[in-house]
């Protein structure tokens, strides 16, 4: 594969994850059907790491929590362009990792209200799904 193909397609995924648009979260709930809500989530391409922002007590904190070790999915769509990543999901309340994630989220939509409250779900990514995604991800022709 030409590296430069590979640089190409993956700066266009890594500024569409950048853009500011609405992504959905989709975790398990105890019963095992999906909860599916709207969130705003930033991407470190370098590490395959998504990262949502919450308070501890909602539901999609409480999921990742009851169903360590679960398949999540986070989201986005832009007219036909959509991407999809999915990957195992943790809940971090440590004060550098909801800081760090603050200021990602800051970076892409707007500063983050004041949230004493506020944990990270944070997605290792391990699968890639859209019409936008790395060229590694992509199967070839």
């Amino acid at each position: 594969m030409d590296t430069g193909e590979q640089h190409e397609a993956d700066d266009e995924f890594v500024r569409f994850w950048q853009e500011r648009r609405v992504c959905f979260l989709s975790t398990p709930r105890a019963d095992g059907t999906p909860h599916l809500v709207p969130v705003g989530v930033t991407y470190d391409h370098a590490t395959r790491t998504a990262r949502v922002i919450t308070s501890r007590d909602t539901a999609k904190a409480r999921n990742v929590r009851r169903a360590a070790g679960a398949v999540v999915a986070v989201g986005q769509v832009d007219g036909r362009r959509w991407s999809t990543l999915e990957g195992v999901a943790t809940v971090r309340d440590d004060a550098g990792a909801v800081r760090d994630a603050e200021a990602r989220y800051a970076a892409r939509y707007r500063q983050p209200r004041a949230n004493p409250e506020r944990v990270v779900i944070e997605i290792g990514v391990r699968r890639y799904l859209g019409t936008v995604r790395p060229r590694a991800e992509r199967p070839e022709a």
